[in-house]
């Protein structure tokens, strides 16, 4: 799945009511995967831990605990990719997240599920980008 596909079915999935915790935006993003190949899944899952990684940055999270930081990542990427290229360009932008806590944790464990609806099988998932708050080195360095 290339960036361009990503950012589509996070589109495409989008509730059109209010989904403050993003768990309906979830469920649909699950569904559609779930129709898919496993190839699909995965390349889901590389796109989703490629955008979290590039917002694992200090000037955005130094003030927030792990948890949280990753969750109102979870929340921007959710908001689409017009949000999530404006928070990577003005840190305005994902303060808005911080300052209202705006989580979307089961944004995270989407492609798990439709893994798991797939084969039948739980998912030992290892992408090329942690998505673990931190672990972006180079944008945390002093």
């Amino acid at each position: 799945m290339n960036e361009d596909t990503f950012w589509r079915v996070i589109e495409e999935c989008r509730p059109t009511e209010p989904d403050p915790d993003s768990e309906q935006h979830a469920a649909a993003l699950t569904e559609h995967l779930a129709q898919c190949p496993v190839s699909v899944v995965v390349g889901f899952a590389e796109q989703l831990s490629w955008a979290l990684h590039r917002l694992d940055r200090r000037e955005l999270g130094q003030d927030l605990s792990g948890d949280a930081f990753l969750y109102m990542r979870c929340a921007v990427v959710a908001a689409g990719r017009e949000t999530f290229e404006g928070a990577l360009q003005d840190p305005g932008v994902f303060a808005a997240f911080a300052a209202d806590f705006v989580w979307a944790e089961s944004l995270l464990y989407t492609p798990d599920h439709a893994y798991e609806r797939v084969t039948g099988e739980q998912w030992s998932r290892n992408t090329r980008y942690s998505y673990e708050s931190y672990s972006n080195t180079s944008a945390w360095a002093v």
